[in-house]
């Protein structure tokens, strides 16, 4: 079965956009079901009580599989479809966009409404932390103390982050690694510590791929 990588919001983020004296406000939400989805939701409607639409789109799951997208009173497609559209562009599931909008006295007609949604939408996400999410395993090493030094060297310049390490007897560190990398790291690790290393795979699942900054 094939895991393709995928894209995820890591925080809140927020952005506005001003058109013909219509405030555009985006309010971007990482969310894991449609019940915390609600949830932010009414949050945004209670914070801009004073708002005439709260239209939003999202996407959750590793495939996009549960998606919707509200219009909240706008002329049909020219809200909800757009956020949604946005989420698609930029690859992202689990996570929520919500544009407020406070209207300004002008009416922007259905193509000015898409572009409104979509450019507020876009502008909402600029302001958000996003990673990338990779499938594989969590691989457990366990070495002796005179191979630590190398290991560190291997994993900084293959840009693997450690996740745990514990100094007993003999050190044990965890790393994930994408499916496949799998066998060559099993294989370089055991050159490199002449077959002295214990390794254990865990369970596949998906993971953030993050960075040597630790993003």
């Amino acid at each position: 079965m094939e895991h393709p990588q995928y894209m995820i919001t890591t925080g809140e983020g927020s952005g506005e956009i001003v058109e013909k004296k219509s405030r555009f406000i985006a309010d971007v939400f990482p969310v894991h079901s449609t019940q915390e989805a609600e949830e932010a939701i009414a949050r945004v409607r209670k914070q801009y009580w004073d708002a005439r639409h709260h239209c939003y789109a999202f996407s959750i799951g590793s495939r996009g599989e549960n998606t919707r997208c509200s219009d909240d009173g706008e002329p049909s497609g020219t809200a909800g479809k757009p956020i949604l559209e946005v989420l698609a562009g930029a690859g992202l599931t689990d996570t929520l966009i919500i544009v407020t909008r406070y209207f300004g006295g002008t009416l922007l007609g259905t193509g000015g409404l898409v572009r409104a949604y979509t450019q507020a939408a876009q502008a909402g996400l600029r302001n958000t932390p996003c990673a990338e999410m990779v499938y594989g395993n969590k691989i457990s090493i366990d070495i002796e103390y005179s191979h630590v030094t190398p290991l560190q060297r291997y994993l900084r310049e293959h840009n693997i982050i450690t996740d745990d390490i514990q100094y007993a007897d003999r050190v044990r560190a965890e790393v994930h690694i994408i499916s496949d990398d799998i066998e060559s790291f099993c294989r370089d690790i055991t050159q490199m510590t002449d077959g002295k290393a214990v390794l254990e795979r865990g369970p596949a699942e998906y993971f953030r791929k993050r960075t040597d900054a630790g993003d």
